[in-house]
C-alpha cells in the first residue's frame, strides 16, 4: 500500500501577515508608481492581520491588475498576485512570498517571478477558488507542501 499522506502542519496561532499589492488598475499607492494608472479612492494595497488560534487569518481585497515587470523584456507584464510577508516568533527575519491567481492562467504561465520556481512547487503560490467567490490559500512554513519563499 502507498504510504500514509503526511501530517496537516502545525497552525501558528501568534503570527501576523501582512499584504501589499497593486488596485484592480494594475498600480500601487506608492510614490515611487508613477504611472498614469487610476489609483482607487481609499484603497491603500496594504493589509496587516494576525493569525488566529487556529493559524487561520483572512483579507477582503480586491483583485490586483497585472503590473509592468521592471526586470523583464520591454512591455513584459507580471501576472496578477498578492505580496505576503510572515512574521512569528521564531523566524530572525520574515518570510516573503506571493499568491496568485487561479483564474490567471495565461498570464501565470507567462510571469517572470513565478518561471523561476520548479514545476512540482509552483501550486503552493496559487490560491484555490472555493467555488463561493473566495480563495483559499495556506502559508506552509515548513515540510511537506512547504509554500516557496523569496528572498528579499
Amino acid at each position: 500500500p502507498p504510504p500514509p499522506p503526511p501530517p496537516p502542519p502545525d497552525p501558528v496561532p501568534d503570527g501576523m501577515v501582512e499584504i501589499w499589492q497593486a488596485n484592480p488598475a494594475g498600480r500601487y499607492r506608492h510614490p515611487e508608481d508613477r504611472s498614469d494608472l487610476t489609483l482607487t479612492a481609499g484603497f491603500t494595497g496594504f493589509g496587516r492581520v494576525p493569525t488566529g488560534p487556529d493559524g487561520g487569518f483572512r483579507f477582503v481585497t480586491v483583485k490586483p491588475g497585472a503590473v509592468p515587470d521592471a526586470g523583464g523584456e520591454p512591455g513584459a507584464m507580471q501576472a496578477p498576485h498578492i505580496m505576503v510577508s510572515v512574521f512569528m516568533r521564531g523566524l530572525v527575519k520574515h518570510v516573503a512570498t506571493r499568491m496568485y491567481f487561479p483564474d490567471e492562467a495565461a498570464a501565470n504561465a507567462k510571469d517572470r517571478v513565478l518561471a523561476c520556481v520548479p514545476n512540482e512547487r509552483r501550486g503552493t503560490l496559487i490560491a484555490e477558488d472555493d467555488g463561493s467567490g473566495t480563495l483559499r490559500w495556506n502559508i506552509v512554513l515548513q515540510g511537506a507542501g512547504e509554500t516557496v519563499f523569496f528572498d528579499i
